[in-house]
């Protein structure tokens, strides 16, 4: 299965350009060939989609593969806590507009993931790359993108990602090392203007940033950050003194942003944005994706509809039929990102299931559950469902909200009320409910919008 966009050539008419691969090397040509053969395997064995498998033999065989597959293309980053792989399907969305586009769909963002992306359309002449906050330093020495999307920072899986401000530092040098790069950044947040703040190509988008309870402070000074609203409601922020060279640490103005209605960009640009996709965060998501597009060289307005296409991310967002009870499926990670998602969950639905995971890619620490406002669900039939149910249980009791729990997500399902059901789950418990729901031979019935 290619990992090229689904989506067409330019609305111009423009044939898309045939890309010549840069030449491997020996070693590089036994690694890419050895990978399709792993990918291949795993999924003729039902192991998996391969995205991870035929990345790491390759590697294993050549560690310099990323650098040999990057070469020629022109490539965008996305990198992010919250986000990345919504972002990275409308910019590849978007670029597909303009010409063919390789990029990791299923959100596979670690070495492996990208060479395997990489590897599996080799002729695509762009790419548009989610890659782990982590990784994304190093991924861009391989890759050298034109532009670089940061879309925002907060606490996520500390006992992997560790502290934020470790994060924004790391994120700035790489950022740094890359002066080719636009920089397409959200002003509204403290931690990614800080990593962007030096670039010398940054467009900057209002994208938004609903949480603030981990920017409370300049991460260059250490001075408190203050926050006030606009009469249109936008949230300015500036710290408290300026930086050691004497700048202003402030929200820039912004060059992209986002309204209910439309999208709005430099040079008079405004054209009416409808998403498939629900939320305030998924405008802000659009709208660097768009604005990354068009510092690549797609017409806006086209990349603006063809963002609007975007309807399911690996299985985020959609919406099946389990027994006569519509379960709509959204993940959630971190605070920041469990707050957005709940802002997303329909009141009047007839059942809620929450499931979380402690695994590896969830983050063994659980803790966050604490900063989590869960007490809004009068009404409503909740379950705690997954691997860490009762951490979850324990959450919801002393949120005073009654629930009852079901270690199994589809069983949870199950026992809601006929109708509409709102699921809400962490990265495993998402992976594993969605693979639950395909041997059960349930249908993914899309939303209506």
């Amino acid at each position: 299965m290619s990992s090229r966009a689904n989506v067409g050539p330019a609305s111009s008419g423009a044939a898309p350009t045939a890309r010549t691969p840069t030449a491997l090397t020996p070693r590089g040509r036994a690694a890419s060939a050895l990978a399709r053969l792993a990918t291949r395997a795993s999924r003729l064995t039902g192991r998996g989609s391969g995205g991870m498998i035929g990345g790491l033999v390759a590697l294993k065989v050549d560690p310099g593969l990323m650098r040999q597959l990057a070469a020629g293309r022109r490539s965008v980053l996305v990198t992010g806590t919250n986000g990345k792989s919504t972002t990275t399907r409308m910019a590849a969305a978007a670029l597909g507009t303009v010409d063919a586009v390789a990029t990791n769909a299923n959100g596979d963002n670690m070495d492996a993931g990208i060479v395997s992306a990489l590897n599996a359309d080799r002729d695509a002449p762009l790419a548009a790359i989610e890659v782990d906050e982590l990784h994304t330093p190093d991924v861009a020495v391989n890759v050298a993108p034109e532009a670089i999307v940061l879309l925002n920072l907060s606490r996520d899986q500390l006992d992997r990602v560790g502290e934020i401000n470790a994060i924004e530092r790391r994120l700035r040098a790489g950022v740094a090392e890359q002066p080719q790069a636009t920089v397409v950044a959200n002003c509204d947040d403290v931690m990614m203007t800080s990593v962007a703040y030096d670039s010398p190509r940054v467009v900057w988008v209002a994208a938004g940033a609903g949480w603030a309870g981990d920017s409370v402070s300049c991460p260059r000074t250490g001075e408190p950050v203050t926050r006030t609203v606009d009469d249109s409601g936008a949230v300015h922020w500036r710290a408290g003194r300026p930086l050691p060279d004497g700048r202003e640490f402030a929200r820039p103005t912004p060059d992209w942003w986002v309204d209910d209605e439309a999208i709005h960009g430099p040079d008079g640009f405004s054209e009416p944005m409808r998403l498939a996709l629900p939320g305030r965060a998924n405008r802000g998501n659009a709208a660097q994706a768009v604005a990354a597009a068009v510092a690549m060289g797609a017409d806006p307005a086209a990349a603006v509809r063809a963002v609007e296409t975007v309807d399911d991310v690996a299985g985020r967002y959609s919406t099946v039929d389990v027994d006569g009870r519509a379960a709509h499926l959204l993940l959630a990670k971190n605070p920041a990102g469990w707050q957005e998602a709940l802002g997303m969950i329909d009141p009047e639905a007839d059942g809620l299931v929450i499931a979380v995971n402690g695994q590896t890619g969830d983050g063994v620490d659980l803790s966050w559950l604490w900063d989590v406002r869960f007490e809004h669900f009068e009404g409503v039939s909740v379950y705690a469902a997954g691997e860490r149910g009762a951490d979850l249980s324990v959450r919801l009791s002393y949120a005073g909200i009654e629930h009852e729990l079901v270690a199994d997500p589809l069983e949870a399902i199950r026992r809601c009320p006929p109708g509409r059901v709102e699921v809400l789950a962490n990265y495993t418990a998402l992976r594993d409910l969605n693979r639950a729901i395909a041997t059960a031979g349930y249908t993914d019935g899309k939303e209506q919008k």
